[in-house]
């Protein structure tokens, strides 16, 4: 793999980053697109792209070679028809454990210890005590999705003195992060002895919709529920009931069901929900980008040298290869 190779990068990138991609494949042509918008003629040059393309310059990319994402999900590039036949694929899982999984334990914290009450009360000058709070001190956090996020935020609940039930797609053996381990068929069973229900799970055929009115009443009463995944995993419709019915008592919301969220959708106002705009994955945390450039650059490296590249994505589950 030693011949030139047009390598697109969409990905931001300064002058010191831009050396060390330049230095992992010195024979390389590179090109970067300028505010990230790589044009008709960019794609159909590209043998190698680093960064999330638009999809619908991807057909048109016909000497495309290896697609490396910046995002951990994959979902809408593995998607039949979006990529030139035999394209390699990769993504950035691995990069995001440590923002996202700090920005998970902060949501439990606020709803557990009410603060968004109290942030109301203090914009409405209304000094009030809102009553008993939860700990996550002996509580326990179900989570859906045991990888990079789910462990990370796994490691540090059970930190705090929390006990961690663990669920994933495939059999593995259960890491010391997590108290008990089980496969997605024991959900129903587990569901009732959960005080967080924490889902980071990628978009599939097999997460659509997941958390539905069934498993939300499935779902211990006083409950929280943290989405970091996919929005589509959870049935709006039937977590605003679940919600406004006092049967969950609060949920964290980075990714929704639409996403972006109407103004005049209903989840707004729907009761003890906190909705961020996706963004406990992107760049705020500067730790965040360097991991996602490094993994990138790393790779670049692998491609050229002709070694097994990281995070290679199966097409037909749309998860990275074990």
């Amino acid at each position: 793999m030693n011949e030139n190779k047009n390598v697109l990068v969409i990905l931001s990138v300064d002058e010191v980053h831009r050396k060390l991609l330049e230095k992992n494949a010195p024979n390389a042509e590179f090109v970067y697109a300028v505010d990230r918008e790589p044009d008709l003629q960019m794609a159909e040059n590209a043998n190698i792209i680093i960064g999330n393309p638009r999809r619908s310059l991807l057909k048109h990319a016909k000497k495309l070679e290896w697609l490396q994402l910046e995002s951990a999900g994959a979902n809408l590039y593995a998607k039949d028809g979006v990529l030139p036949e035999n394209v390699l694929l990769t993504n950035a899982t691995g990069s995001y454990g440590l923002a996202i999984s700090e920005y998970m334990i902060s949501m439990v914290l606020n709803l557990f210890l009410k603060q968004y009450l109290y942030k109301e009360n203090q914009e409405k000058h209304l000094w009030h005590d809102e009553g008993t709070v939860k700990s996550i001190y002996g509580s326990t956090a179900l989570i859906l999705g045991l990888g990079n996020i789910g462990g990370e935020f796994a490691k540090r609940f059970k930190a705090l003195g929390g006990h961690t039930i663990g669920v994933r797609r495939t059999d593995a053996q259960k890491p010391d992060f997590v108290d008990e381990l089980y496969l997605m068929d024991k959900l129903d069973e587990l569901l009732p002895r959960a005080d967080v229900v924490a889902l980071s799970l990628p978009e599939t055929k097999e997460t659509m919709k997941l958390i539905d009115a069934h498993k939300l009443a499935r779902m211990k009463k006083g409950a929280i529920l943290v989405n970091v995944g996919r929005g589509s995993a959870i049935d709006t419709d039937a977590l605003r009931d679940s919600l406004n019915s006092g049967h969950l008592s609060g949920a964290a919301l980075d990714v929704t069901d639409p996403e972006p969220v109407p103004p005049d959708h209903p989840l707004w106002d729907t009761k003890n929900v906190l909705i961020t705009p996706h963004i406990s994955g992107g760049y705020n945390l500067l730790e965040t980008y360097e991991k996602v450039f490094q993994l990138c650059a790393d790779n670049l490296g692998r491609y050229f040298r002709g070694e097994e590249l990281q995070n290679i994505i199966d097409f037909s589950t749309g998860y990275k290869k074990r």
